[in-house]
C-alpha cells in the first residue's frame, strides 16, 4: 500500500509516514475445517486484489495465533501482535467470527550520503493499541447499526448473503477510516451534549413530545443542534454509535456553506408557517419532485427480544437536526413525508432560532473568551459525556488536534494505566516539551489535562487543575 502523508523534518531531509491500513479481514474458522477448504474461511479480505494463497496464509497465521495464546488464556484470546513493521488486532464480535485488521507502523525515512537507499526507522512504539482495538470494535458496530449482526445475514441467506453484505460495506466504509487521525476520543466513543438553560430544554421535550403524538408512528427521536446530543430516546450504545454515524459521515456531506446570521432570530418571517428552513437529510430532496424517492437508510437498534428493525429519518432545519425512527415494516409514503415536513419543519426552524438566541445569549453572559493557559479531555462513562478543547474539528476525514501528537500519545499512555486498575487516582506527567500533562481518574470520570507552564512546580500544576475543575466542572465531584 502506498505510504501518505510526506512531512519535511526542518532542516532535514527526513520524511515521516504515519500509521495506513494494510489489510482488513473477516474470517470463521469453522467453514473450512478441512484441507483444500480454507478459502471457505474467508469472508472479507480487504484489499481484493490480492493473491488467493497469500489471503489464505494471512488468515492462517491469525488462527494459528489466536489458538496458541487461548492454551495460555481460555477466555481472554488475543488482541494484537506486535511486530517491526506492522501490528495486527483481531476482534471476535460474535462467536467464531473474527475480524482482523492489519495497520502498518508509523516511520522515518532517512537519506543515505553516496546515493545508497534511505535508512527505515519504524516507530513501534507510537501506536496505542486501545485506540486501534477501539477502531476495530467501532467498525462492527458501524456493520451492525446498518445491517444487524453476521448471524441475522446467515440466518437470512448463509454465507453468500453474508459475504455479499460485508463486501458492500466494507469496500465503502474502510475508504472512510483515516488511522493517523485515531487517538483517545475513540478509545471512549462519547457523545458531545450541547449546554441548555432549563426553558429551552423544556420546549425541546414538548416539541418531541407533540411531533410523537401526532405522528404515532415514530417509536424514537434524537434532537442534536450543532452536531452535539441535546435529548435521545435511544438506548445508550445505540445513540453512541448513531451520534459516530451522523456527525462524521451524514452531516459534513450535508454541510452547506455557513451564511452570515443563519441562525439568527427570524419569527416576523415564520408569521402563519409559511416559511421554513427544514429539509430532509435521509430520504426525499425534495418533496415536489414527482419522482421523489421515499426509501430510507434502514438502522438496527437493541430491543428486548435482541433486536428492531427501523427506518431513520433525518430532518434538519438550520443547525438543528430531529431524527425520527420508525419501524421497518411499515411502509412510508409521500403523504406522511408531507405531513412531517409541515408539522416539523416550521416548528424546528424557531426551536433552532431560539437555542441560537439563548446560546448567543450565554456568550455575551461569560464574556469574551481568552486563550487558556490550559486545554483538556473529559468523559464521563456513566452517560458517554465528553468534551474536548484539545480537538477543534473532528470528523471521519480530518482530526484537527491543537497539540503535538507527543502529547496526544502521553493522555493516551495515562488512559492505559487508568484502565489497568479499578481505584481512582492522579497521574501527573512533565512532557519533555516543557508541558505537563495530568490525568484524573474519580468515579466513572476521566479528566486530562494539558498545562503550558513552563517554570511551573508539581505542587503550582496540582493547584492550576485544582482551578480548572472549579472553574469548568464545578459541579462535577472530583476525588482530591
Amino acid at each position: 500500500m502506498l505510504m501518505i502523508s510526506p512531512k519535511m523534518a526542518s532542516g532535514m531531509q527526513e520524511k515521516q509516514y504515519t500509521p495506513s491500513l494494510l489489510s482488513f479481514f473477516i474470517y470463521n474458522p469453522t467453514f473450512g475445517p478441512r484441507e483444500g477448504e480454507e478459502e471457505k474461511k474467508i469472508l472479507f479480505y480487504h484489499p481484493s486484489d490480492v493473491e488467493k494463497n497469500e489471503k489464505i496464509r494471512n488468515v492462517g497465521l491469525c488462527e494459528a495465533i489466536v489458538q496458541f495464546t487461548r492454551t495460555f488464556c481460555p477466555t481472554k484470546p488475543a488482541k494484537s501482535l506486535h511486530t517491526q513493521k506492522n501490528r495486527q488486532f483481531f476482534f471476535e464480535p460474535e462467536e467464531n467470527f473474527w475480524m482482523v485488521m492489519v495497520v502498518r507502523n508509523p516511520m522515518i525515512e532517512k537519506p543515505n550520503k553516496d546515493g545508497k537507499p534511505p535508512t527505515v526507522e519504524y516507530q513501534e512504539e507510537e501506536m496505542l493499541d486501545t485506540v486501534y482495538g477501539a477502531v476495530v470494535r467501532q467498525c462492527y458496530s458501524m456493520y451492525k447499526l446498518f445491517n444487524g449482526t453476521f448471524s441475522r445475514a446467515m440466518q437470512a441467506g448463509g454465507v453468500e448473503l453474508l459475504m455479499q453484505k460485508l463486501e458492500k460495506f466494507f469496500y465503502r466504509y474502510l475508504q472512510t477510516l483515516h488511522l493517523q487521525s485515531c487517538d483517545l476520543l475513540d478509545v471512549f466513543g462519547g457523545i458531545s451534549f450541547f449546554p441548555l438553560d432549563k426553558m429551552t430544554y423544556l420546549k425541546i421535550q414538548s416539541f418531541v413530545n407533540r411531533v410523537e403524538e401526532s405522528l404515532s408512528l415514530i417509536k424514537y427521536t434524537a434532537f442534536l443542534y450543532n452536531d452535539q446530543l441535546i435529548w435521545s430516546g435511544l438506548e445508550q450504545d445505540d445513540m453512541r454509535i448513531l451520534y459516530k454515524y451522523l456527525t462524521t459521515s451524514l452531516f459534513p456531506r450535508h454541510s452547506e456553506p455557513e451564511l452570515a446570521g443563519r441562525d439568527s432570530p427570524m419569527r416576523p418571517e415564520v408569521a402563519g408557517n409559511l416559511l421554513h428552513y427544514g429539509r430532509f437529510l435521509t430520504g426525499p430532496t425534495n418533496l415536489k419532485d414527482p419522482e421523489a424517492k421515499f426509501r430510507f437508510p434502514k438502522i438496527f437498534v437493541s430491543a428486548e427480544d435482541g433486536y428492531e428493525e427501523l427506518h431513520l429519518i433525518v430532518y434538519k432545519a438550520m443547525s438543528a437536526a430531529a431524527c425520527f425512527m420508525i419501524s421497518a415494516s411499515v411502509e412510508l409514503t409521500r403523504e406522511f413525508c408531507e405531513q412531517l415536513d409541515s408539522l416539523v419543519g416550521p416548528q424546528l426552524t424557531l426551536l433552532a432560532s431560539d437555542i441560537c438566541e439563548q446560546f448567543t445569549i450565554n456568550r455575551r453572559i461569560s464574556g469574551p473568551e481568552k486563550e487558556p493557559q490550559f486545554k483538556f479531555i473529559y468523559f464521563n462513562h456513566m452517560n458517554l459525556a465528553e468534551k474536548s478543547t484539545i480537538h477543534m474539528r473532528k470528523t471521519a476525514s480530518v482530526c484537527l488536534t491543537s497539540v503535538h501528537p507527543d502529547l496526544m500519545k502521553i493522555l493516551g499512555d495515562i488512559n492505559c494505566d487508568f484502565a489497568r486498575v479499578d481505584e481512582d487516582e492522579e497521574i501527573i506527567v512533565k512532557a519533555m516539551t516543557d508541558y505537563w500533562v495530568v490525568g484524573k481518574k474519580s468515579d466513572q470520570r476521566e479528566l486530562y489535562v494539558i498545562l503550558n507552564q513552563k517554570n511551573a512546580n508539581l505542587i503550582e500544576v496540582n493547584e492550576e487543575v485544582k482551578r480548572l475543575c472549579a472553574t469548568q466542572f464545578n459541579n462535577i465531584f472530583f476525588l482530591d
